[in-house]
């Protein structure tokens, strides 16, 4: 079984309503198929997201990111004194280890994965993949010193001039515990909720996945019931859409430049993800209630 570097993202999952209804809307809009003794979703054989029943309806219709860890238990120790919370306390799932949910100072929930025989992703950065985790907060200084003090975080703050961006942009790009800070390792960032997103809206995370065409990728989320968020725009880093499917859960596409560099990061260390998968503080602008 492969070691993950600590805090990188290692699984991704769905609480649907209605699960089949879910296996058709991600079937046909990125290509899985799913294998039929297990809640995952394959591309082309390969383990790349899980599709689980919500089973209780206070909960939401969400995609969740996990992040490594090696002790479950002790991670949701440093948690807490860090001043998160756990959603969640670790709990035993059998083949996929040992997994909790958190929440960090802002309120954006994320989960915890301690791999058993089953140790997530195993492919990551192509179409129809997981490429990118964007948290967005209204509380940066202290979300910024929550995630480097649990996980051990190395980020940056982007360039506004880089990004096309104003000179009030705040982003952080994060890289995993024992790389150089930058885009070459990176695999997620954090986001600011400015005055462009409504005044309900908590802290959160947004999933990104790969798509060849976003446009398209648009197009067939509201033929099959979702809807556009935000509208597909080119960034520095590839066109981006932030979408619902068509039960309410949250999620971005990318589709990057044909020109970027090489390929992603290794699913087995979740290292090594370029800087074309970072699309740098997406608005996604709701109607004003708070998302589900």
């Amino acid at each position: 079984m492969a070691v993950r570097t600590e805090g990188t993202p290692c699984w991704v999952d769905a609480q649907l309503p209605d699960l089949e209804a879910g296996k058709r809307f991600y079937g046909e809009l990125f290509g899985w198929t799913f294998d039929p003794d297990r809640d995952e979703a394959l591309l082309r054989g390969r383990r790349v997201a899980g599709l689980v029943p919500k089973r209780d309806g206070r909960m939401p219709t969400t995609w969740t990111v996990y992040l490594a860890t090696e002790n479950a238990g002790t991670l949701a120790a440093r948690i807490g004194a860090a001043g998160g919370r756990m959603v969640m306390d670790p709990y035993p799932v059998g083949p996929f280890g040992v997994l909790a949910l958190a929440a960090d100072p802002g309120g954006a929930v994320f989960g915890l994965r301690q791999a058993g025989d089953d140790d997530g992703f195993a492919t990551v950065n192509e179409p129809g993949a997981f490429c990118w985790m964007e948290v967005y907060t209204r509380r940066p200084d202290a979300v910024d010193t929550f995630y480097a003090t649990v996980f051990g975080y190395l980020g940056r703050q982007a360039d506004p001039e880089e990004e096309g961006a104003g000179p009030d942009l705040d982003y952080r790009v994060w890289s995993p515990p024992g790389s150089r800070p930058g885009d070459d390792g990176a695999f997620g960032g954090r986001a600011v909720i400015t005055d462009d997103f409504p005044a309900e809206m908590p802290g959160h995370v947004l999933v990104h996945f790969c798509v060849e065409d976003c446009d398209g990728a648009c197009d067939t989320t509201v033929r099959l019931g979702g809807r556009v968020v935000t509208p597909a725009r080119d960034t520095p880093h590839g066109r981006v859409a932030v979408l619902r499917d068509n039960q309410g859960a949250l999620f971005a596409v990318l589709a990057e430049p044909q020109d970027g560099p090489g390929p992603g990061p290794d699913p087995e260390t979740g290292a090594g993800a370029p800087a074309r998968t970072g699309p740098r503080a997406e608005p996604h602008p709701e109607p004003r209630t708070s998302p589900e």
